[in-house]
């Protein structure tokens, strides 16, 4: 992170194989059952994804930038208003446990940034919450997690 811009950083554990956790975010079935409603396709480096939030009648497309099976995702994504970079890391801790790490850049450092980096934080810690509750217990906190 440079002195100019801001980054949200997050991580978690699950306890099941980074197989199965890495499935989890490049499959949209699966996603659905704890992110998204629906996606367009798998995430594949040098693909354009479309996400489709139906409770938050949200939509966005994401730029996939790498994947590294069992070990890294990436995207460009404008969900807070800027186009920013998101990695979700994956790090093997034994056979039956995975840390999850979620970093989103950049935000500038004003005021905007400020709120925008701490909204898109909740926005990540809840999907950790939500990816950990399906993938060890296929419960969708996703949906009715929202209540106008």
């Amino acid at each position: 992170m440079s002195s100019k811009n801001l980054t949200a950083n997050t991580q978690m554990g699950i306890l099941k194989p980074v197989q199965n956790v890495f499935e989890a975010i490049v499959d949209p079935e699966k996603m659905s059952g704890y992110f998204i409603s629906s996606g367009s396709g798998r995430l594949e480096a040098g693909q354009t994804i479309h996400w489709i939030w139906e409770d938050y009648g949200v939509e966005h497309d994401i730029k996939v930038q790498k994947v590294e099976k069992d070990k890294l995702v990436s995207f460009n994504w404008t969900a807070s208003g800027i186009e920013t970079l998101v990695e979700l890391s994956l790090e093997s801790k034994g056979k039956n446990q995975t840390l999850i790490k979620v970093k989103e850049t950049e935000w500038p450092l004003d005021e905007k940034g400020v709120e925008r980096c701490l909204g898109q934080t909740q926005g990540w810690v809840n999907m950790l919450c939500c990816l950990k509750a399906y993938v060890e217990y296929d419960i969708n906190l996703r949906v009715g997690g929202l209540i106008k």
